[in-house]
């Protein structure tokens, strides 16, 4: 691989290019359906997306958070100081004065604000039988109680990605009746989304991606800053036809309120409660087993 810097890399972004098309894409995000959002092909500048996927590192990282339980199973790392120098770059330009007045401007959200922290977000990656139950997104930041959450961008960095691996972002209807869209995560495409309450989407049907291959994505979270935005933790739901499934739903989503109230009032940290789904998973595969 060759080396570079911050300082070899010009632009990621050709945020002009979007600026200029921005009446047009403020219509088709408003018109989005189930909810507003929008998709934006070939998203970074092809030589910045190239180096992005080859700075995504592997799951032998230490420093990757695991999310395993009963409603996803997947992997986040947001220290960006530990990312290559483009990823990096990319994360600037997207938290970026600019970007954000543009993105506000887009989703039609006045004073919208990024996330330094990346609580949450960050970079992702789910490997074979990885999964994530169809859910809204928690509307406040769990370390800001003002901070109300607006919007995500979804970039997938997956370099060769095939259908039969499954992964596709389902968006379902607001009542959870039927899946509306689906999304790809090819990629270079960057997929933008209104967070509210009812906000559904996931890939809830465990991938069959072969051994080395991760779907990959980077994930940022908008906000705006209120007196008082309700506070609702991460709301996983059943999809019909699910049947006795909807109930370990239902279990491991009351275990993640609690857990979400004692984030907020204690600061737990999103490493201690990887560390105890770790081992929950543990000890689940080995009574599997017997």
């Amino acid at each position: 691989m060759i080396e570079v810097t911050a300082e070899d890399i010009e632009s990621v972004l050709d945020l002009s290019s979007l600026e200029n098309r921005l009446e047009g894409l403020k219509v088709s995000y408003r018109e989005g359906d189930p909810y507003p959002h929008i998709l934006l092909e070939n998203f970074l500048d092809p030589e910045a997306y190239r180096r992005s996927v080859e700075e995504f590192k592997d799951l032998d990282n230490q420093n990757w958070t695991n999310y395993i339980h009963a409603n996803e199973r997947k992997f986040s790392h947001n220290d960006s100081a530990e990312w290559g120098p483009t990823l990096q770059s990319v994360l600037r330009e997207l938290n970026s004065p600019r970007f954000v007045s543009f993105l506000g401007e887009m989703i039609g959200v006045k004073d919208l604000v990024c996330d330094p922290s990346l609580e949450g977000g960050g970079l992702h990656q789910s490997t074979n039988g990885g999964f994530l139950n169809i859910h809204a997104d928690f509307t406040v930041h769990p370390h800001h109680r003002h901070w109300r959450r607006r919007a995500n961008l979804l970039l997938y960095l997956n370099e060769d990605w095939k259908s039969e691996y499954g992964g596709d972002l389902e968006l379902w209807a607001k009542d959870m009746s039927h899946c509306v869209e689906k999304v790809a995560p090819l990629g270079n495409r960057a997929l933008i989304f209104t967070t509210d309450a009812d906000s559904f989407h996931g890939h809830p049907e465990p991938m069959t991606c072969p051994e080395g291959v991760a779907r990959r994505s980077l994930a940022l979270y908008y906000f705006t800053i209120e007196e008082s935005p309700d506070v609702r933790s991460t709301n996983y739901r059943a999809r019909p036809g699910d049947g006795l499934h909807a109930i370990p739903i239902y279990l491991d989503r009351q275990l993640l309120r609690c857990y979400d109230w004692m984030k907020r009032r204690l600061g737990l940290s999103d490493e201690l409660v990887s560390k105890l789904f770790r081992g929950k998973d543990r000890l689940t595969r080995r009574g599997d087993k017997h």
